[in-house]
């Protein structure tokens, strides 16, 4: 029987939980981490023995808007693999996607996508009115890019950094203006964070959005232009110079943020010694360059994310540094 033939079959099924939470992309979920990182640059706030209370509830606002991204982007990958369901099937590990299989119908899918979408705008509605406009915000973007920026060269990639940023948005949002004890004293806290860091937090995903682009063409070769029509538009030799100049600025404006200490929003140490942090972010990009480049990879930066250890372990030390740096400011001042 024809694997068309049979995807319509199985499309008319009620599908699998399996299948729900595979198109889901549970390991792209990974993305939205992205969200934690006003948490953890603002540590050195709202850290307090004298309320444990109060900071577990920062913490659970932190994670509750990381979960309100994670179901946001569930129901765009929805969105985008019914749309895409076509070209997906042509795809080598695309094709692969319980909606391209046919596991999963596009009325199904539809239908799961709205209650998915759905349940999490109301959670950004009972978050607060700023959180609601971020939410709406990466939805209409991602919706658009689904529908036509994702074949608009360069602002494909501009779309997807963007979504990065509201991210981060969102986990300041969720967390600014908390209220915590200390010392006896009822504290309102301002947790937003240091401009550089939305610009880091573009210029990066800039980065890996280009990378993802050089792993699909590299990966597809002349097949790319019937698996997605963006492709067509790009070349290796151009991708290579755009992502040089994505890396570079992503070093450079993180650099600048360690010691913006003449900014009142950076949150870094007057000594400069957030710049210790530096190598960890060097080495970061320098690692993933090699990985796109010498191991002919990038098309699935959460795979990279998860399979490299060296990537791992240099993440986790970026963070105990950081951490460790703006703690010892606080303790010391």
């Amino acid at each position: 029987m024809p694997s068309a033939q049979k995807a319509t079959i199985h499309a008319t099924r009620v599908p699998t939980l399996g299948a729900i939470v595979k198109e889901a992309r549970p390991r792209q979920m990974l993305k939205n981490g992205i969200v934690l990182v006003p948490l953890f640059f603002t540590i050195n706030i709202w850290y307090t023995t004298d309320d444990v209370v109060g900071m577990t509830a920062i913490i659970a606002k932190a994670l509750a808007a990381t979960g309100i991204f994670m179901l946001l982007s569930a129901g765009v990958y929805y969105v985008n693999d019914s749309l895409d369901i076509s070209k997906d099937r042509t795809h080598p590990q695309k094709r692969l996607r319980p909606i391209a299989a046919g596991q999963i119908s596009i009325r199904w899918a539809v239908g799961i996508s709205i209650v998915i979408i759905i349940g999490a705008l109301a959670g950004a509605a009972v978050t607060s009115p700023p959180m609601l406009i971020t939410a709406c915000a990466y939805l209409g973007i991602n919706i658009l890019y689904s529908w036509w920026i994702k074949n608009l060269a360069v602002l494909d990639v501009m779309a997807v950094s963007t979504g990065f940023v509201l991210r981060a948005v969102a986990g300041s949002i969720a967390i600014d203006h908390s209220v915590i004890v200390r010392s006896g004293s009822t504290i309102g806290l301002d947790l937003t964070i240091s401009p550089w860091l939305y610009v880091v937090t573009a210029l990066g995903a800039l980065f890996l959005a280009l990378a993802k682009r050089r792993g699909e063409l590299f990966s597809t070769g002349n097949s790319s232009t019937r698996q997605k029509t963006i492709q067509s538009h790009y070349s290796l030799p151009l991708l290579d110079n755009l992502i040089n100049v994505a890396a570079t600025s992503t070093l450079i404006s993180y650099t600048l943020y360690t010691f913006s200490t003449g900014v009142t929003e950076a949150n870094v140490p007057s000594d400069n010694s957030m710049m210790l942090t530096i190598p960890f972010v060097a080495y970061g990009v320098l690692r993933y360059l090699y990985l796109v480049h010498a191991k002919g990879r990038g098309e699935s930066p959460e795979d990279i994310l998860v399979e490299d250890w060296p990537l791992r372990i240099n993440i986790a030390l970026w963070i105990a540094t950081g951490s460790s740096v703006l703690m010892w400011t606080r303790f010391v001042n």
